[in-house]
């Protein structure tokens, strides 16, 4: 993925349509290629959080049984990716803007809006887990202070991963947080899924009859909630379905699109961006699926083979043994350099994103004005650096990096619906026929939207404590 059209100073014009800034989208899959890296930026916030830690422990815990769901969890979400981001290609617009239009409204937001804060707020949580999953990994491979994984040792390492987090994103500039990001997922994605091409040579083969198993549409007993946890927080998830958005407009796909001046050349540029933007989500869709497969695999095949359940600060010393039971104790470092990138970038990528969204949010409420450019830049920057210290402070609360990210992801499933049912209404009411005359993406859509609500009702159900078993 080029950088090299993304521009150095997002905030200035990476909102703005003007006529300057239209280009002819390509028209080869080469060219194409070129242009893709918004995926790749969201990939780095899910793969990390959700795939090292909590899809592990789902395999570690149930066994090949929920494979099944793994793929699905991946699957059904993207193509509201997709919808969504194609209208904001389409009305140079923002997800929250979007939000904003669907009644009833409250205030001067609608209640999505107010919907997606009581989400952020659930999800600070969940990144504070990543910091801390980040200051294990940390401390494990260097202590410095005190014992590995003792309380000095991870605050220590708590704070200068925050540290550095924030130093890295000081400019805010889109480019940096691509180049981090991709980088990291390419490292962490190749050792996993050369463990689980190893894994047929070791003592904890996995057979065509596991996957059979896996395959099999089962829920065992005692894996519901993190099962839930685990939809909510693999794949795709209704927070990086609104932060794509905010890629995708910074990239540049809406800018060289132009304003919707009704004319036959903006209509094909339209068409063009867009294809660009299908092929970045397959991309990235296509590393999320198989990284996730293969935290899945590996957990069931080696962890709960041995009944080794992944539980508080020791998740990353119980998922290193993936590695050191298969490769040797020399895998440990392995592991944990690729643990270190694979969380850290996550923690980038969240750091990046969400101050976006947040002073966002203060210009739809009135509290700033988002159109005015330095008004945006500055509070930008003051958000980069207090919401990071801010996850700092939620993981030392807590100290269990998983209970952290299950607490995250199950708000992530519930805020899901909400999510589906402002897609629905801006593609009814803002997006033009022409877009939406592929018939197998509407019908993929429409499964999509159905699998999500089934889901996103039965989350509910669970969270409010109802017996779906029938006992």
């Amino acid at each position: 993925m080029s950088t090299k059209d993304v521009p150095d100073t997002p905030l200035e014009d990476a909102y703005l349509l003007r006529a300057e800034d239209v280009r002819e989208p390509p028209t080869t899959l080469r060219g194409r290629l070129r242009h893709l890296g918004p995926g790749i930026v969201l990939t780095a916030s899910v793969v990390g959080s959700g795939e090292l830690l909590v899809t592990t422990s789902l395999g570690a815990r149930a066994g090949f049984v929920l494979l099944w769901l793994v793929i699905v969890g991946a699957a059904v979400k993207v193509w509201v990716q997709m919808e969504l981001a194609r209208w904001a290609i389409l009305n140079g617009k923002t997800a929250l803007a979007g939000y904003s239009t669907i009644p009833p409204k409250i205030g001067r937001m609608g209640w999505i809006n107010w919907l997606w804060i009581g989400l952020d707020i659930a999800k600070n949580f969940q990144r504070g887990g990543v910091i801390g999953g980040a200051a294990a990994a940390f401390s494990i491979l260097w202590p410095i202070v005190g014992e590995p994984l003792s309380g000095s040792s991870l605050t220590t390492w708590a704070v200068i991963v925050t540290a550095l987090t924030v130093g890295l994103l000081r400019s805010n500039r889109y480019s940096v947080v691509e180049t981090i990001t991709t980088w990291s997922v390419a490292l962490f994605t190749l050792i996993t899924v050369a463990l689980v091409l190893a894994l047929p040579f070791t003592p904890f083969a996995y057979s065509a009859g596991d996957f059979g198993d896996g395959l099999s549409l089962a829920i065992p007993a005692g894996t519901v909630g993190l099962a839930v946890a685990m939809f909510g927080s693999t794949g795709v998830g209704a927070d990086d379905m609104t932060n794509y958005t905010y890629w995708c407009l910074e990239k540049g796909y809406a800018r060289w699109t132009g304003a919707d001046d009704g004319t036959e050349e903006r209509a094909r540029r339209a068409e063009g961006w867009i294809r660009v933007m299908q092929l970045d989500v397959f991309v990235s869709w296509l590393i999320c699926t198989v990284t996730t497969l293969s935290f899945y695999v590996v957990g069931a095949s080696v962890l709960h083979a041995q009944s080794l359940v992944p539980e508080g600060n020791q998740v990353i010393t119980t998922v290193s043994r993936m590695y050191t039971d298969t490769l040797g104790p020399w895998a440990e470092a392995l592991f944990l350099v690729g643990a270190i990138c694979v969380l850290f970038s996550t923690n980038i990528a969240s750091a990046a994103a969400v101050p976006r969204l947040w002073t966002n949010t203060l210009g739809l409420m009135g509290v700033i004005d988002w159109h005015d450019v330095r008004v945006r830049a500055r509070v930008l920057r003051i958000l980069t650096v207090c919401l990071p210290a801010l996850w700092l402070v939620m993981y030392l609360f807590v100290r269990s990096p998983l209970v952290l990210m299950q607490i995250g992801a199950i708000a992530t499933g519930i805020f899901l619906l909400a999510v589906l049912i402002a897609v629905w209404r801006l593609r009814s009411t803002e997006v033009d026929a022409r877009f939406k005359r592929n018939g197998w993406l509407t019908v993929a859509f429409v499964i999509s939207s159905i699998a999500i609500t089934l889901l996103a009702v039965y989350t509910v159900m669970e969270v409010v404590g109802l017996d779906l078993s029938g006992a």
